[in-house]
């Protein structure tokens, strides 16, 4: 069994910085430190600029409803419950506190075993997301190429989901690419799926942006995509954030 959640576990977002947890029901601690449930909450107080020109900010945690133990009718998190920052980007978390169960084992129901963990329940390695090529060059000078392409392969034994975000550091701003450009980009961005859904492993998606799409971008800037990928139990991993687009003048 994972971990259950608390405000001494360590939760990273992908610059390295740590998060400082709130719980708004503090009634249950381990190792001093109090459950988390969903709806906690947390912050970054050291992602900030200029060292992270879009910080990640915070996060507001959800479960994926792996468990059934509540507080305040509030479920309480594990430490596998996927979870993100403010700007759509991956928490790391991990937790430390020691659990020892003294129970004794009863059969359920009567006279029958307890049910095993299903296959993707009881898997503990996170998907693997990798992405060619890690960096994209275009120059809007001398139209160096119609489009520019990136591929991302995803694999888990149990796949559930990805996101897709865009951090454009000079706009200081992140926009979610999972669902397809929303309306707010100019035309000439695609992405070969849209909505989240990873039905298959291995799974590839292409990111493809036209040489219309790139003269509007501002010169000089860095615009970083993150492909997220997240197994049936919570866990995630991302491509390599150093897939960065450079547009020269």
């Amino acid at each position: 069994m994972p971990h259950i959640l608390t405000t001494r576990a360590s939760i990273l977002c992908p610059h390295g910085h740590l998060g400082v947890s709130i719980s708004l029901s503090p009634k249950w601690s381990i190792d001093d430190g109090d459950v988390l449930c969903e709806g906690d909450s947390g912050t970054f107080p050291t992602c900030l600029p200029p060292a992270v020109p879009v910080p990640c900010v915070g996060y507001t945690l959800q479960t994926m409803e792996l468990n059934a133990t509540y507080i305040d009718g509030r479920r309480v998190m594990l430490v596998t419950d996927f979870n993100k920052t403010a700007t759509g980007l991956p928490l790391i978390m991990k937790e430390f506190h020691s659990t020892f169960d003294d129970s004794i084992p009863a059969p359920i129901p009567v006279g029958q075993p307890a049910p095993l963990l299903s296959p993707e329940l009881a898997d503990m390695l996170a998907p693997v997301v990798t992405v060619t090529p890690q960096t994209l060059t275009f120059s809007q000078s001398s139209n160096s190429a119609p489009s520019v392409t990136a591929t991302f392969t995803l694999l888990s034994d149990h796949p559930l989901r990805w996101i897709l975000t865009l951090i454009m550091e000079k706009e200081k701003t992140h926009v979610d690419l999972t669902n397809g450009p929303p309306p707010s980009l100019p035309p000439g961005m695609t992405v070969t799926s849209k909505g989240g859904t990873w039905p298959v492993s291995p799974l590839q998606i292409t990111l493809t942006m036209n040489a219309a799409f790139m003269k509007t971008l501002t010169p000089n800037g860095d615009y970083r995509f993150f492909m997220t990928g997240v197994s049936r139990r919570g866990l995630s991993a991302y491509a390599k954030p150093e897939l960065v687009l450079h547009v020269n003048p």
